[in-house]
């Protein structure tokens, strides 16, 4: 077992699932809320811990189908238990070597995609799972201009690729991406770096 898998299936066990969700969740939230879902669609959470940015987006009145996938076998199961909809689907899969034939309008990824093996072939893979003219929205709240953050890779101990938000664009970009970056800061937090840098958001578009 990778050690990425192994940390997070013990996460899932110790109640870190809904630390996460709740460390990320405003600023998850007040991006996902500037977000026009105004027709049908389809949404993939990568790396969807408990599934709790599914439930918030199965809970959306144009929603089709949301359907969260995570390496973790243990989130999975958590998430299943929290399942509150029929539109809610969750998978025990990694993003680069997971088969599904269908397409989405949107694709999720926050504070997971830089543990894939490769970024390149992560997003190559979502590039391909996108509908034309579907978006991807990758947040990271660790990236080499938020300084608080880059000593998380030592803490954790595991495989975590650090980037700058330059970086991050130049990855999308060769991906075939239309990209553009916004950051979401919580202006009331008493940390220095989550009211100063806060969450980096890439937003990637596929073209039409």
């Amino acid at each position: 077992m990778d050690k990425v898998r192994k940390t997070f299936d013990k996460w899932a066990e110790n109640g870190r699932a809904e630390l996460m969700e709740l460390e990320h969740g405003k600023n998850v939230s007040k991006f996902l809320d500037s977000i026009s879902f105004d027709s049908k669609f389809t949404f993939l959470d990568v790396g969807c811990g408990n599934g709790w940015v599914v439930r918030k987006i199965a809970n959306n009145p144009n929603c089709k189908k949301a359907i969260g996938i995570d390496k973790s076998k243990k989130m999975i199961i958590q998430a299943k238990k929290k399942d509150g909809s029929k539109k809610e689907k969750y998978i025990h899969a990694d993003i680069e070597s997971w088969k599904h034939n269908g397409k989405f309008n949107f694709i999720f990824s926050m504070e997971s995609l830089y543990y894939a093996y490769s970024i390149e072939k992560a997003l190559k893979k979502i590039y391909r799972l996108l509908s034309p003219g579907g978006q991807f929205f990758c947040g990271t709240d660790f990236y080499t201009d938020n300084k608080a953050t880059v000593r998380w890779a030592d803490i954790m101990k595991i495989q975590m690729h650090l980037h700058s938000k330059k970086e991050w664009k130049e990855f999308f970009k060769n991906a075939g991406f239309e990209v553009r970056a916004k950051h979401i800061r919580d202006l009331k937090n008493r940390k220095k770096w989550k009211r100063d840098y806060g969450t980096l958001f890439i937003i990637g578009t596929k073209p039409k």
